[in-house]
């Protein structure tokens, strides 16, 4: 198959086109500035942004199915505030499906959020929830994935978690107990890979998660033992960080602000894992634990498809 990987150039992007490449089919990575040395060999570029329709518009030509990986991360504000969730996400997907509708797309794949929800709490999570909508209205067949937080070599999530972490006693909003359902990158493209081959995916929506659920509590302390050290968690009341980020969010270059202490008071979990759809079981995905080094991985070689 021709494949085109829209924002393909970052974290899951790389990792899925190694996976493709590896299934024999002809992938091009489209971004803003793709670099072919961070990509597997094989992998052809075109350089587009997603806010600019005549700009990612002439890769599409002969592609059987587009996967769009453009997204902002919800742990940070965007530069240029809250309203970039809507430029990139909804008015982007909405430019991914039309450049894909006039050439005749066969499937597009679109990476969405766990909660996505067209009237959300966030930005983020409202803007992921229209677009989902631009994509289920298109004139092509669809596949929908909804991960929960996604971990791996060049993630921002073990990051983010030593950012929030301090030596000795870490203060964490609401004592770090917002839950999370972590997948690991590699098993998640896989999955990835099967929505964009087998037909009986056409038309799903699917929320996708690890193997266990993690409070960002256990989180931290798995984190902190795999630096070698432990840590005592000690609550901020919620209200207090929601206070504290709202007056900070007006100020430009604020790493977080009112969205994202929002954001922390909502679980990141499937309310069914829908793994069970790609033919594996939980206990055949890594887990956070396993990928710090802090338990054996176990060995599976079980397709998916």
């Amino acid at each position: 198959m021709n494949i085109l990987l829209v924002g393909g150039s970052g974290f899951i992007g790389t990792t899925l086109a190694a996976t493709l490449i590896d299934r024999d089919h002809d992938v091009t990575v489209l971004a803003r500035t793709p670099s072919e040395s961070e990509l597997p060999d094989g992998v052809e570029t075109a350089v587009g942004d997603v806010t600019a329709h005549d700009s990612i518009a002439p890769a599409f030509e002969g592609m059987d199915c587009v996967v769009n990986l453009v997204a902002l991360s919800p742990l940070f504000k965007p530069s240029g505030g809250s309203e970039q969730h809507f430029k990139v996400h909804l008015g982007g997907t909405e430019n991914v499906v039309a450049a894909a509708e006039e050439h005749e797309v066969k499937r597009i794949v679109q990476m969405s959020a766990l909660g996505a929800d067209p009237h959300g709490e966030t930005a983020y999570i409202k803007s992921k929830g229209q677009a989902e909508i631009a994509v289920r209205n298109a004139e092509m067949e669809h596949v929908i994935i909804r991960p929960s937080i996604v971990f791996g070599e060049g993630g921002e999530f073990v990051s983010f978690t030593e950012m929030l972490t301090t030596p000795v006693v870490t203060a964490l909003p609401g004592g770090g107990t917002t839950r999370f359902q972590p997948i690991w990158v590699d098993d998640l493209t896989e999955m990835l890979a099967a929505a964009i081959e087998n037909d009986d995916h056409a038309d799903e929506t699917y929320e996708l998660g690890g193997p266990e659920v993690l409070s960002l509590a256990d989180v931290t302390e798995l984190v902190a033992r795999s630096n070698g050290h432990s840590v005592t968690i000690v609550p901020i009341p919620m209200a207090l960080v929601t206070t504290g980020l709202s007056l900070i969010d007006p100020i430009p270059g604020a790493p977080m602000g009112a969205d994202q202490a929002e954001s922390l008071k909502m679980d990141n979990v499937a309310a069914d894992n829908d793994i069970e759809a790609f033919g594996i079981a939980p206990d055949e995905l890594r887990t956070l634990e396993s990928y710090l080094g802090l338990s054996t991985p176990g060995e599976s070689n079980t397709p998916i498809g």
